[in-house]
């Protein structure tokens, strides 16, 4: 046993400490989930439905809970000493079995292995590795273990609940009452799993590192903006027989116009002034409660936001290098429309209630920006896609520019702050190699 600041450690598990950053081997682990949303935009882009789309928010929902235990993992031990890279190595391969099971993660097609069982053992051995670290810990001390125990019974709970889904409900069932049963028990396990996180009130998060709490969620929202590229790029990929046109280059600007102007809308100033409150919230359990909603809670339709917007980009530029296709393409179809300019204003709506939340400020340009999307939706379901795609770039820089400009002196003094904290960490990270290298 190691002691460190009065609790006895394992032997093989290093604790991190209250200036720790992200690590590389996190970063690893990040490319696993970069995969795990592409399927997921993938899977739904199969199924154009509503019932498809609320599957989709379901699976990216247990995705982003099972990737929150890594970010609580790497905010309390070194993931990259000891055992810890072992148990990420197994837990990242299960992630990636996961992530190739969401195409047939609510139909169990024939031939091979049924997908929803598969699913539901994979999320079972990926949420048991977290919170077997956790309990290893626990057992050392009380006060760990006190705030680890809640977290561990709906592990098993969702997992019986999931593999109920993937055996019961065609036994019972057919058809469409088959699969909204299956859905049913899904969001069950779903509300089990936050329920638990919401009820505690804050009590079961320990936030050592506020800084690297916030880069850790900072980085999983550019691997959701990433994918959005992906999606970009994914069209040209598909029609290397077509020849490349205006309308695909015009299509491609406007693609990354939109995800440079989400990147602005949190990077700039939010993510950083949400790192400074972070910073100045001292007593443990506010701290957690802050860390629960504004990241843990909130990035959620962040991300599910970029998602969507994904899922309404993929497509469009292959029409688009399609020579049969008119020069500006054809009117986008209810679900890619809503899936589109719907991801952006989730996006906007949830920056709001993260100002309101960490900064008590309202947003009144973003909110702005939400009515205009919603008021356009009718006007550009009727013109064609590149024309609707120009539209939305166009409102979400609007609005964007007009919240930067709104927020002036916030921002100049947030990122003020932000340089001079990395000035000062630069040179005391000069000075210790000096001495020491």
């Amino acid at each position: 046993m190691e002691s460190t600041g009065g609790v006895r450690w394992p032997r093989g598990i290093r604790p991190s400490a209250p200036g720790s950053r992200t690590t590389r081997l996190e970063l690893f682990y990040d490319l696993v989930f970069v995969f795990a949303f592409l399927n997921v935009t993938t899977a739904t882009a199969g199924n154009p439905t509503v019932r498809g789309l609320v599957q989709c928010l379901v699976v990216l929902a247990l995705l982003w809970w099972c990737w929150s235990g890594f970010a609580a993992l790497g905010n309390v031990v070194r993931t990259d000493q000891g055992v810890a890279p072992l148990v990420g190595f197994a837990a990242s391969a299960a992630v990636f079995v996961l992530a190739l099971t969401l195409p047939k993660a609510f139909v169990d097609r024939p031939g091979g292995l049924s997908g929803p069982v598969v699913f539901a053992i994979c999320y079972f051995l990926v949420r048991a590795s977290e919170v077997t670290i956790f309990l290893w810990l626990a057992r050392a001390d009380r006060e760990v273990r006190r705030r680890t125990l809640p977290f561990v019974l709906p592990v098993p709970v969702a997992t019986a609940l999931l593999l109920t889904a993937a055996l019961l409900p065609q036994r019972l069932l057919d058809g469409t009452a088959e699969q909204l049963f299956r859905l049913a028990l899904w969001l069950v396990a779903l509300g089990v799993e936050y329920g638990a996180g919401a009820t505690l009130h804050g009590a079961g998060w320990t936030v050592l590192s506020a800084g690297h709490w916030a880069e850790r969620h900072a980085l999983i929202i550019m691997v959701a903006l990433g994918e959005s590229i992906i999606a970009l790029g994914l069209g040209p990929g598909t029609t290397a027989g077509l020849p490349l046109t205006w309308p695909v280059i015009i299509a491609a600007v406007l693609g990354v116009a939109v995800v440079a102007a989400l990147w602005w809308a949190y990077f700039d100033t939010l993510a950083l002034a949400m790192e400074q409150a972070l910073h100045r919230t001292r007593e443990p359990r506010a701290r957690a409660a802050l860390a629960r909603d504004a990241y843990t809670f909130l990035h959620l339709p962040l991300i599910a936001g970029v998602i969507l917007f994904a899922l309404g980009l993929k497509g469009l530029i292959y029409e688009g290098a399609d020579p049969t296709t008119p020069s500006w393409g054809v009117p986008l179809p209810g679900f890619d429309l809503l899936a589109l300019y719907g991801g952006v204003a989730l996006y906007l709506v949830t920056l709001i209630l993260l100002g309101r939340r960490v900064l008590g400020a309202p947003r009144w340009p973003s909110a702005a920006g939400v009515a205009l999307l919603v008021a356009l939706v009718p006007i550009a379901g009727r013109l064609p896609e590149l024309v609707a795609l120009a539209v939305l770039a166009v409102a979400i820089v609007a609005a964007v520019a007009a919240q930067t400009a709104v927020d002036t002196p916030r921002r100049r003094h947030v990122r003020q702050v932000a340089l001079e904290e990395q000035v000062a960490s630069e040179a005391e990270q000069t000075r210790w190699r000096g001495q020491h290298l």
